[in-house]
């Protein structure tokens, strides 16, 4: 996580000045996953009948924590947003389901879900499937771990991520191959601004 943070702390103030929102993690995770997504489209599709529907559109629901428990409202078409859209959006998003103002609509039609345990101290769970998506990304805590960089123990900002996928449409080498894109994107974030 030291690039995200690096960058987060070199523009964080710019960007708030600019957009009158926080820049926080969730929309570089937004991000990383709808370039994933694009690569590995089984996890952004689903299984109707006997047909595999695909889909050309990233609409990405983001778990958010509430007195009645999580809600999952959809940004939509996520791959059209800005990084200061999809944040002002998911403010939005939670300031609404804790005030039990959510629209029903709003909660509808996700292709795939992001869900951030991590804010409640999570290091490592399992999230499930929010039918009929075929994949869930589950965020977890960020703690300084000790690394080998270069032949010598450096300390880093580290978080572990999840993905349960549906494993009739998924199959493991796509599973792994989606988190070491998200990996890359994540530790490499400008790479989501040129798209490579």
């Amino acid at each position: 996580m030291s690039a995200v943070k690096d960058f987060r702390s070199q523009y964080r103030n710019d960007f708030e000045k600019r957009h009158d929102v926080r820049l926080g993690f969730l929309s570089f995770f937004v991000k990383a996953a709808v370039d994933a997504l694009r690569r590995f489209p089984r996890l952004n599709a689903e299984i109707t009948g006997s047909d595999i529907i695909y889909r050309n559109y990233y609409d990405i629901g983001i778990a958010v924590s509430t007195d009645r428990g999580l809600m999952v409202p959809v940004l939509r078409s996520a791959e059209r947003m800005s990084f200061a859209e999809i944040e002002g959006q998911i403010a939005d998003f939670a300031g609404r389901a804790r005030a039990g103002r959510i629209q029903l609509q709003e909660l509808q039609g996700g292709t795939f879900t992001i869900t951030n345990g991590g804010i409640f101290g999570s290091l490592l769970s399992t999230p499930i499937i929010n039918p009929p998506q075929s994949g869930v990304l589950g965020l977890h805590a960020i703690q300084d771990r000790p690394m080998v960089v270069d032949g010598e123990i450096v300390v880093r900002p580290m978080m572990y991520v999840a993905l349960t996928y549906d494993h009739r449409i998924v199959d493991g080498r796509e599973a792994v191959s989606f988190l070491v894109r998200i990996k890359e994107a994540i530790q490499d974030p400008a790479r989501m601004l040129v798209e490579v």
